[in-house]
């Protein structure tokens, strides 16, 4: 068992009259930590998917709901946007039954959170769960172990299914890819077109790390440029990619139109590269560490639901800033550069000057798991 760094907030959060929901893609370990919540406090476990449990709790009464549900004070409803009308279903339930504790888990924030973002205002804690973070690997195993591990990581992800499948680490990881990918999302009313979802999505892999022209992606895929971004909005909000935005202060040598995308998962990233070879026979390892290291910054700071913005930041000829961390209300800056063996870079002077960084650190193969497991960087609070 991986310690969720998550456990403690939802655990806080419980019995407090409010719904909590947990988003994350299939297969990051919610069902593995809903059910432990369950055991811990003598709860009940439904699985949406099942007939029966759909058809209970589909335009019932909040009387028919709480029968079917039973007496216990903690009820998991996992995958809950397979039910129809949830969103009015989990308002009657806690309306009716404020001390019942419901925790409802979603694949997606595109699907679960249109149902029930209204009906459920002011009624919920949401919190959001991703691939194992290196925190939480390092929970399981050593330090030194997952320093040893780090290659074997940027190759193939950090899903706990394909962080422990052994010698079928592949054949896992493309199930995965494959079934989250294609399956769940073509499920999807906005996905109409499968083979241009998968023309996008290898697009993307191949741009990671460079600043994306939705433009230049919807003449490469053959599409306009609307249909490629409501696509990507899709893929954003199903947790396989995040949008990384450009530090500016509308100063004229400062790039501030186009964004970065990156990848939520290094192993989704390679499948879709159709590369898993070793790092030594690869001429992108730049790209995928920093994918690496920004993906696990942005799980830092979820898991953590940790304040303020972050960016990149690049001059329109020369000198960039891999990921900015913005802490004190926009006041303070925190830089980092990605060199996967290089332990040296130089902060561009014009950077210097505009934001006065509180710090700079340059993140190599060698010190990318103590930044995440040090006491030094540990964001115990909000910043």
């Amino acid at each position: 068992m991986y310690q969720r760094i998550i456990e403690e907030r939802l655990i806080r959060y419980l019995f407090h009259g409010k719904i909590v929901i947990l988003y994350g893609p299939r297969q990051v370990g919610k069902t593995t930590l809903v059910k432990k919540l369950v055991e811990q406090y003598d709860g009940a476990y439904f699985l949406c998917e099942e007939p029966d449990v759909n058809e209970a709790l589909t335009n019932k009464t909040s009387t028919e709901m709480k029968a079917f549900l039973g007496n216990k004070k903690l009820i998991v409803l996992d995958e809950a946007q397979k039910i129809q009308n949830i969103g009015t279903s989990l308002k009657l339930l806690i309306d009716t039954y404020p001390d019942l504790q419901i925790i409802a888990t979603g694949s997606s924030s595109f699907d679960l959170a249109n149902k029930i973002n209204e009906p459920l205002t002011g009624r919920n804690y949401e919190v959001r769960m991703y691939p194992l973070s290196i925190e939480e690997i390092v929970s399981k195993y050593s330090e030194l172990e997952v320093r040893r591990l780090l290659e074997r990581l940027m190759i193939y992800g950090t899903y706990p299914g394909v962080l422990d499948a052994g010698e079928l680490i592949e054949e896992n990881l493309k199930k995965i890819t494959n079934d989250y990918l294609y399956k769940d999302l073509l499920g999807y009313n906005g996905i109409r077109k499968p083979d241009l979802l998968q023309k996008i999505l290898k697009a993307l892999a191949f741009q990671v790390g460079n600043e994306v022209s939705y433009a230049e992606i919807a003449q490469s895929v053959q599409a306009n440029k609307e249909t490629v971004r409501s696509y990507i909005d899709i893929l954003e909000k199903a947790f396989i990619v995040f949008r990384l935005f450009p530090l500016h202060k509308n100063k004229r040598d400062e790039v501030k139109s186009h964004h970065k995308i990156f990848f939520f998962d290094n192993g989704i990233l390679n499948t879709l590269l159709q590369n898993y070879h070793g790092l030594d026979s690869r001429d992108d390892i730049g790209r995928l560490f920093e994918n690496f290291f920004v993906a696990e910054k942005i799980k830092q700071r979820s898991n953590y639901s940790l304040n303020g913005s972050v960016y990149f930041w690049r001059k329109q000829k020369g000198g960039e800033v891999d990921f900015i961390e913005e802490t004190d209300g926009g006041n303070v800056y925190r830089a980092f550069e990605c060199k996967y063996t290089k332990p040296r870079a130089k902060l561009p002077t014009l950077f210097s000057d505009l934001y006065h960084p509180e710090s700079f650190t340059v993140i190599t193969k060698n010190s990318l798991v103590p930044h995440f497991v040090s006491t030094n960087v540990h964001p115990s609070t909000n910043s």
